[in-house]
């Protein structure tokens, strides 16, 4: 039986990291795309490189060519620039519009079966330009956004407890930016709802580091973003698609009705298996938590306007 093979676009941090775990997983054979010449190339060696110490047999090469990527079964986009300090992910928009545009364009015509996964920011517009480059159905084209904030509140509510991670689960909707809506009630400790543990001050203060957990990391680098956990929240996706877990993860999926909003890329709880978004689960919002929502989504929507044409 052949391996599954997962094209990642973009050789920077979050790309390389990501073709990492899914080889060291075992999970697909790993095409890097770049723009650069030798920069896919010479990080695709040296992961090849490390296989025989971490022991699987995955293939890692790294191109400049899109042949290569031909016949994939997932495509993750990780390319664009980064933000910088002081950036918000959405002054990126104009320039990785072009970026996300073109790659998905090109990678889209020879993996026409492929499924995508967007990393790049503003994540929830990028998906809407690798909807509209790729002509796929919504099934196949997902965000990257809410399995890494869900992490991100996931990690403060553990350390807030003294609790262990695994016993924590955490909910996040909404776009990927300052708007996202934490949502605690449904967020639990051993399936105890954090409202129920700690003083509502401090459920607002985790809510709000989960929001600006990406502008803090930014801030201590100095010199790029986040991607250690960007990359293990793709590798979750690409994971629970290729070995067809149904696993319900948040990501950002093109609405059609859902949650009440309909042709808008916004996080929600999705049942991802083998033909990538298999259902939306639709949970019911308080008043707040609804209002919340459709402030996020009303944020993307102001983005996608932005768009050039």
């Amino acid at each position: 039986m052949a391996r599954n093979k997962v094209t990642v676009i973009g050789a920077g941090n979050v790309g390389a990291t990501t073709a990492q775990r899914i080889a060291e997983a075992g999970l697909a054979d790993v095409v890097l795309v770049d723009i650069v010449e030798g920069l896919p190339q010479g990080k695709g060696l040296d992961l090849a490189e490390a296989a025989p110490v971490v022991g699987h047999d995955a293939r890692i090469i790294g191109t400049n060519d899109y042949a290569d990527t031909a016949g994939s079964d997932i495509i993750v986009v990780t390319s664009g620039i980064a933000r910088k300090p002081g950036m918000s992910r959405d002054d990126l928009i104009a320039t990785n519009a072009g970026i996300v545009g073109g790659v998905v364009k090109a990678a889209a015509a020879v993996s026409p079966d492929a499924i995508i996964i967007v990393v790049t920011n503003p994540l929830d517009v990028m998906c809407h330009v690798a909807f509209a480059a790729s002509g796929f159905p919504r099934e196949r084209v997902l965000g990257m956004a809410g399995v890494l904030d869900s992490a991100r509140f996931r990690t403060f509510i553990a350390t807030e407890l003294d609790v262990s991670v695994a016993d924590v689960h955490a909910f996040v909707l909404g776009g990927h930016g300052d708007t996202m809506v934490p949502l605690s009630r449904y967020s639990t400790v051993a399936g105890v709802p954090i409202t129920e543990l700690l003083p509502a001050e401090r459920v607002k203060a985790l809510e709000d580091r989960t929001a600006n957990g990406g502008a803090e990391i930014v801030a201590l680098l100095k010199t790029g973003s986040a991607f250690y956990a960007p990359a293990a929240s793709v590798f979750e996706m690409v994971d629970a698609i290729l070995r067809d877990r149904k696993r319900v993860l948040p990501c950002a999926v093109h609405l059609e009705g859902e949650f009440g909003v309909d042709g808008l890329f916004v996080g929600v709880p999705a049942v991802l298996g083998r033909n990538g978004l298999e259902r939306v689960f639709e949970i019911t919002l308080t008043a707040d938590e609804r209002a919340a929502f459709e402030r996020s989504a009303a944020a993307v929507k102001g983005l996608v306007a932005a768009l050039p044409a």
